[in-house]
């Protein structure tokens, strides 16, 4: 018997089990994610192009073809506008890229097609998808479903909004610092970071290879509504491509670890203050691990804060070094603002101390590879706050540093390397309104799975917060 909700709200996991057995057409499902991309995204702006024809035309070819079905077959995902996609632009939020038209799929895109997944749109992304909000002078900005007390966060912003709202399933995002989490955070949303190596990695437009920091801290992903879904679409995602000679082709499933998996629970809050609703998320988190199982303690992992802040200066180097004249040249004043706010919080890394601090990276990873050892679960604070609202970034000193300051143990992960995954575990009832509270599961490296098994787990304790949104939208 079907599933008596509409299905814009169906999960990925189970769209893919009623197209596979026939019980829904891809075009079935399709045609009801467009609808509701045409409902609530002229309120939202998550997607920034449509691409409903497109769509519908390949739900019609996957319903008359006699080839096996793949494991996301029929399921409405949604692109981030910065990976490339076959004949359509990757403008990274950059007016002067508005035609930069992608002569192929990058290896994301291409791993979701040959799977069986729809792309009904492709979504908003900040200028050069490095703000922790969504805004730009081409689109215009993302707002967040929950309301514009909460920015949608970034760079992922418009995926993170999107899914949340009920565009789409599954939603692509990348993730250099954050950009998967934060707005997974924002909107209320699951997600898991894949470690370095783990999701190939290309786009087939780009004139020029990346600096070396992008390169080792960049990943792509995917933002869901659910954990279950995770474990449903990353082992399509994760199928190799030839083009990135660096993809690390692994199984998604690990080999099953000793019983009870150990958990080490990170309060450090590096001198800002810990919010209470922040400390609420983490408390419902580590009972509802206690509770399915987990050894759970409070333990510290190793030079947590110096990690995340040579990371955070070493990165800001590279970028100093290659994207500023770019920047400069083709950045709004707003985020050029926010670039030398960047600069004077966390002051770029140059010459030989960027040497230096690149080369201290294995340092740090080999000191958390010790420790995971011994916890290969990390659970921590995401942001030391409930998120910001629109446009706290670009206000200055104090801005920059509850947008990106207060973000310290999402950044650690990706200078190092390893997957982090966000969930809700609260609901934070703050005087603007309802705003979900995420927090962060960190895990040995190519564990995701033992990252996405344990955020199942939490959701058997504490629900997905999908439903409670969508009444609110309703």
């Amino acid at each position: 018997m079907k599933d008596p909700a509409p299905l814009w709200q169906w999960s990925a996991t189970d769209i893919a089990a009623a197209t596979q057995t026939g019980e829904l057409s891809a075009k079935e499902v399709t045609n009801a994610a467009i609808a509701r991309m045409q409902a609530v995204n002229p309120g939202l702006n998550a997607v920034v192009e449509s691409l409903a024809d497109e769509a519908l035309a390949q739900a019609d070819l996957l319903d008359k073809s006699d080839s096996v079905k793949g494991a996301l077959h029929g399921v409405p995902v949604t692109i981030k506008i910065n990976v490339d996609q076959q004949g359509h632009a990757t403008t990274n939020g950059v007016t002067a890229l508005k035609d930069m038209i992608a002569p192929d799929d990058a290896p994301v895109v291409r791993n979701l097609k040959a799977a069986g997944a729809i792309i009904i749109g492709r979504t908003n992304t900040p200028e050069f998808s490095f703000r922790a909000d969504t805004d730009n002078p081409l689109y215009g900005r993302t707002h967040n479903p929950w309301g514009d007390h909460i920015s949608a966060g970034g760079s992922s912003g418009g995926a993170g909004a999107a899914v949340m709202a009920g565009i789409g399933a599954l939603a692509h995002g990348n993730d250099i610092g954050g950009s998967l989490r934060f707005p997974a955070s924002a909107n209320g949303a699951v997600t898991v970071k894949p470690g370095l190596g783990r999701v190939p990695a290309w786009n087939p437009g780009q004139t020029s290879e990346r600096g070396l920091l992008a390169q080792l801290m960049s990943v792509q992903g995917l933002i869901a509504r659910n954990a279950t879904d995770l474990h449903t679409a990353m082992p399509s995602v994760i199928a190799a491509d030839p083009r990135d000679p660096f993809h690390v082709p692994m199984p998604w499933r690990g080999a099953t670890d000793k019983q009870p998996v150990r958990v080490a629970v990170a309060r450090d809050h590096f001198d800002f203050e810990l919010h209470a609703d922040v400390s609420t998320a983490i408390d419902k988190a580590s009972s509802a691990l206690s509770n399915a199982g987990y050894a759970v303690e409070q333990v510290e992992p190793p030079l947590a804060c110096e990690t995340g802040e040579v990371g955070y200066r070493a990165l800001l180097g590279e970028v100093k070094a290659l994207m500023d004249t770019d920047i400069r040249r083709y950045g709004s004043e707003t985020l050029q603002g926010i670039f030398d706010e960047y600069y004077k919080q966390f002051p770029p890394y140059e010459g030989v101390e960027l040497l230096k601090a690149m080369a201290q990276r294995s340092y740090y990873a080999r000191q958390w590879s010790l420790f995971l050892c011994d916890y290969p679960l990390v659970l921590t604070p995401f942001l030391f706050k409930p998120f910001f609202p629109p446009g706290r970034d670009a206000e200055g000193s104090q801005g920059v540093i509850d947008a990106l300051g207060g973000s310290h143990w999402s950044f650690i992960m990706n200078f190092i390397g390893l997957p982090a995954g966000n969930l809700p575990t609260h609901v934070a009832e703050l005087h603007h309104g309802a705003q979900p509270i995420g927090v962060q599961i960190a895990g040995q490296r190519w564990r995701e799975d033992l990252i996405v098994d344990a955020m199942q787990a939490i959701e058997k304790h504490i629900p997905p917060v999908c439903h409670r949104l969508w009444r609110q939208m309703n």
